[in-house]
């Protein structure tokens, strides 16, 4: 492994390499670097074109992966094991797709809990991270074919309304593709740094970057002073973006052409052929007025006027969305100085002039919308790498802080490379029934297991309420000063129990010692993976015994004999694979015992509110 030179004043890395920015994207992604003339360039590598389709083919027989472009060509043949809008499940749990689950073609492991979502394929199962880190390796694949020299280390872009679980998980791809991601930057800051807003730190705004992208839509409302970006307001809607519009077209074609939904069926290559072809009436009338083709003996003409009559619903949704943006940052349009147009969709002119009449203003939309995100989060890269002289680069923290979690998991709460001030918090609770202390054990480091990192503190969080396991809400919040001394505050919040310690987390280590954990994150990241996963596997399998066993207890009277039994076999053959079996192997126990346990589980509890409800009038 080449040895690098880390800057510990600021976290970054000296000139020498390179850097690149990365905007991963829903629908596509792509990556930027700043080329030797200085301006930020997107990377087109041989001739495959700067987007990369957010795209994964798994092919469970040959074990073959293909990413972006060829992948995209077996989304109608192949859906099973064609991934895509991963993005939308990252750091999620099943809890927060339920309502979307039909959007999905492949399988996503439902076990109604509030555990991350698991894909599965075949007998195999991905974490959207995994998954993630695929679409990043290729990126980083075609960054290191056209520049000729590795890229280890990126920025990497996320939206502005990306949760901190969001925001690790993507941090963990990152890790996983073999990247050190040195900053994660929202996605409309980068957008702002493309057009060179924030980068002088006399300049202070109110901006909104209006981002249609392929299937989402967001509006950030920004105020930028000294150089740091503030997020206002967020809104938007994670299921609404140019797709909706190509869906419009042939909708149209559709009804127009008398096609029948069974012949729309039996015929895919129809399907997929007007997909296509609406796709490119959509960008031809961006710049026409008119659009003429055919399609296996149907119609594809339509005209712009058409068009935008159909997609005006769409278009009125996300000016209500910047309406409520705006409200809730408690502005008015004319507050607003810019407004930054982001998304291939805002190349549509009745997006624009919309968007222009709304904030009675014109748009900034001299960049290429798909682009501008990618090239801001390479200029950030830039700034880390401290080649931007006249741009003030805060303190940042060295390393990650965390806490360890069941199976000596370390649970990152300040992430390494965050600006201090900073805090942060996340939410636990118990394992077992009545516990009634917590062991806090706070930890230092880039690696997956707490046994390769260095401990800090351990404190107890005594007296908490003895109540079910899963009930006690204990916060965990890290605040670091700008002298780098650390607060590690626990609270249970149902009954207000409270511990705090305080720890210099950066005392004692040298900069060589800093530096030999950072490489050995990136170069173990592989390993520490798969021992993370096959770890969460086993807590997950140990926790589902544990409620199975509880329910048995609770309800067994409501079993018949053979179900009583049938459950116990498969308790037991899950027991059995904990101790050595491959996480695959324990996941699909896992999920072969929820799936037969669901159905009368759902009957007991309508037997418990048939009871509950006993001479109640509703």
């Amino acid at each position: 492994m080449a040895k690098v030179s880390i800057n510990l004043a600021t976290g970054s890395l000296q000139k020498e390499d390179i850097i690149v920015g990365i905007d991963l994207g829903t629908t596509n992604s792509l990556v930027a670097f700043i080329n030797p003339e200085k301006h930020p360039q997107v990377i087109n590598d041989a001739g495959k074109g700067v987007l990369v389709p957010s795209i994964i083919n798994l092919n469970p027989k040959t074990g073959n992966t293909i990413v972006g472009n060829d992948a995209k060509e077996h989304l109608i043949e192949d859906p099973e094991h064609t991934i895509f809008s991963v993005k939308r499940l990252l750091g999620r749990s099943y809890k927060d797709i339920e309502h979307y689950q039909n959007f999905f073609s492949y399988k996503i492991v439902d076990d109604d809990s509030e555990t991350l979502v698991k894909i599965k394929v075949e007998d195999k199962f991905y974490s959207p991270i995994e998954l993630s880190a695929m679409i990043l390796m290729e990126l980083k694949t075609r960054a290191e074919h056209a520049l000729k020299t590795p890229v280890n280390r990126a920025v990497i872009t996320v939206p502005a309304y990306f949760n901190d679980s969001q925001r690790q998980a993507t941090r963990d791809a990152g890790k996983l593709a073999g990247l050190d991601v040195l900053r994660i930057v929202n996605e409309p800051t980068a957008a702002s740094l493309a057009y060179g807003i924030g980068l002088n730190p006399e300049e202070e705004k109110t901006i909104a970057v209006y981002d249609l992208g392929g299937g989402t839509f967001d509006i950030s409302i920004l105020r930028i002073q000294n150089g740091i970006f503030e997020v206002l307001s967020t809104n938007g809607d994670t299921f609404l973006g140019g797709d909706d519009f190509d869906r419009a077209i042939i909708e149209f074609w559709v009804k127009r052409s008398g096609l029948t939904d069974d012949e729309l069926k039996q015929y895919k290559e129809i399907r997929q052929a007007l997909r296509l072809k609406a796709e490119e009436a959509k960008k031809h009338l961006s710049e026409n007025y008119a659009f003429e083709a055919e399609v296996q003996g149907v119609d594809c003409s339509i005209d712009r006027s058409t068009f935008e009559t159909l997609i005006q619903p769409k278009v009125d949704q996300t000016i209500l969305a910047c309406k409520n943006a705006l409200s809730d940052a408690g502005l008015t349009p004319s507050d607003i100085n810019t407004i930054v147009m982001v998304g291939g969709s805002t190349r549509t002119p009745l997006v624009k002039q919309s968007v222009s009449n709304f904030f009675g203003k014109e748009v900034n939309d001299t960049l290429n919308p798909d682009e501008v995100v990618a090239l801001g989060a390479a200029i950030q890269a830039d700034i880390l790498a401290g080649n931007r002289k006249d741009i003030l680069l805060l303190d940042v923290t060295p390393l990650s802080l965390g806490v360890e979690t069941m199976g000596g998991l370390m649970d990152v709460i300040i992430p390494r490379n965050s600006k201090v001030p900073t805090k942060a918090g996340r939410q636990y609770t118990t394992a077992i029934d009545g516990q009634v202390n917590m062991k806090i054990s706070v930890f230092q480091g880039e690696r997956d297991l707490i046994k390769d990192n260095r401990k800090l503190a351990e404190f107890d969080l005594k007296g908490i309420p003895a109540m079910p396991a899963g009930f006690p809400k204990v916060d965990i919040n890290f605040l670091l000063n700008a002298d780098g001394i650390l607060t590690v505050q626990a609270i249970e919040l149902r009954s207000g129990v409270k511990q705090e310690v305080e720890i210099k987390p950066t005392y004692g280590l040298t900069d060589q010692e800093v530096e030999k954990m950072l490489l050995d994150s990136v170069s173990h990241a592989k390993e520490d993976v798969a021992q993370r996963m096959i770890i969460e596997a086993r807590t997950e399998g140990e926790q589902m015994l544990y409620t199975v066993d509880r329910f048995i207890k609770s309800n067994g009277q409501l079993l018949s004999e053979d179900e009583r039994a049938k459950t116990l076999e498969l308790s037991e053959d899950l027991r059995a694979s904990l101790s050595n079996g491959s996480k695959d192997e324990i996941l699909n126990k896992i999920d072969t015992l929820n799936e037969y346990t669901r159905p009368f589980a759902e009957r007991v509890m309508d037997i418990a509110i048939a009871t509950a409800m006993k001479g109640k009038a509703i």
